[in-house]
This record gives structure tokens, sequence and C-alpha cells, in this order.
């Protein structure tokens, strides 16, 4: 067995994760950005409409993990907010301008964030040094971490995937992620060793608006189509959790 997490952006995204049978939700706002914080309505109303563990992004920008001390503020409130509203878990990741992960300034986040238990995300993939930085994240007492192993995708960095596996000694549960699918779920299973795996599943919806113009679009990451939205796709997570 293995712990399914599938990573959203809609209320209706989550209800269809938990009907399909997922373990976890990672809530974000703009994936098209790798993901950052949520608002509070998005995170209490998916909280008010799903029993699964809920885990917020705790991201205040997208971009690099070198955060202002405002930035790290708002991600300070940001935490209380989540634990207020409910969430088990929150994702976040600091790093130091050098490529190192800012351990202090991790620390205090994880500290502040008790009962709820942290993942590192993946800025960890954006380190110098991959063995340092995992020793660097077990210290700041996160207990998951969200890697593709430096690589575009997960199946592309198996190797160190796995060999984090191993240093890691169960001391943190180590999460595959980024183009995570039924094609090579059991090779990451199997080879790299990993119990968790983390995925968006998504497809596409198409607008309930009538009326459309082609002459527009409010995203600067083309090609865009403005009338479909990325919705959790049910009979994927079905396949993923199929024998």
């Amino acid at each position: 067995m293995f712990t399914l997490e599938i990573c959203i952006d809609s209320v209706e995204s989550a209800i269809i994760a938990q009907r399909a049978g997922a373990n976890r939700v990672e809530l974000c706002a703009d994936l098209l950005e790798g993901g950052i914080t949520p608002s509070y309505g998005m995170i209490k109303t998916v909280r008010d409409n799903i029993n699964l563990d809920l885990s917020v992004m705790i991201r205040p920008r997208g971009g690099d993990f070198c955060y202002s001390d405002l930035e790290f503020s708002i991600m300070k409130e940001d935490i209380l907010i989540a634990k207020e509203l409910g969430a088990n878990y929150v994702v976040l990741g600091i790093l130091t301008p050098d490529g190192h992960v800012d351990v202090y300034r991790t620390s205090q986040l994880i500290e502040l964030a008790k009962p709820m238990q942290v993942t590192f995300h993946r800025a960890f993939d954006f380190t110098l040094d991959p063995f340092q930085a995992l020793e660097d994240v077990i210290k700041t007492g996160a207990r998951r971490l969200l890697t593709s192993g430096q690589e575009p995708k997960a199946i592309q960095g198996k190797e160190l995937i796995k060999d984090l596996v191993a240093l890691s000694k169960e001391r943190i549960s180590i999460m595959a992620g980024s183009g995570v699918n039924p094609d090579n779920k059991a090779e990451l299973l199997d080879y790299c060793g990993v119990k968790e795996l983390h995925l968006s599943a998504k497809t596409t919806k198409n607008s309930l608006m009538n009326f459309q113009t082609e002459r527009l679009s409010l995203t600067s990451n083309l090609p865009a189509n403005s009338y479909q939205n990325n919705i959790a796709d049910y009979e994927m997570i079905k396949k993923m959790l199929s024998p």
C-alpha cells in the first residue's frame, strides 16, 4: 500500500479526489506557477466539503524560494490561517541565496505549524547538493520531502530518489512527484522504494460560458484557452489506486 496525494486548486477537484479514493489533497492556487498559497475562502470551503487529510501550500509567490523578511512574515500568517481552518499539513520550503536549505527559518515555520505536520516541497530540487539538503531538511523537523529527484519528472530522477530513500533511513518520508502517472507508478514504488506519490491527475473541462471571444487571454502562459479549466481526473486517480 502507498499514500496517494492529489495536488488540486479547486473545491470541485477536492471532491473528485475524495470520491476517487485519494488519501490526501494538497491545496494550492495558481498551479501554472507551481502552486502558491490559496485564499482563506478556498481553504475554508475545501475543508468544509471533504474529510480527507488536507495539506495547504505556504508559498507567497511564484519564482525562487529565497524570501525577504516581509515574505517570511506572510508565510507565518498563512500558516496560522491554515491551522485555524483545520488543515492537517502545510507544504513549504525556504532556500538560502547560495542554494542550501534555510534550516533556521524553515525550522521556525515548522515549530509555528505544530500540531500540523510539514512537507518540504520541491524547493529541494533547486538545491546545490541534494544529499546535504536531505540532512538539512531532516534537521528542520519536516515529516515529508517532496521531490522529483532534481529532474523535470520523477521518473527521470529515479536514481536520486532511490538514493534519498536509502539515505533517509526512515527519518523522513520521501514522496515522489512531477509527471507521476499510472504507467510509471509501479516503477517509482518498486525501484525507488517510496511509499507516497504526488500528482495533479488533471484533465480539462469546458467553460460554462456560451459567449466566447478568441481575441483575449488573461494568462501570460501561452498557448492558453480561457474557456477550459483544469480539474482532477476521477478515472486517473482510480487507475493510480488499482493493483
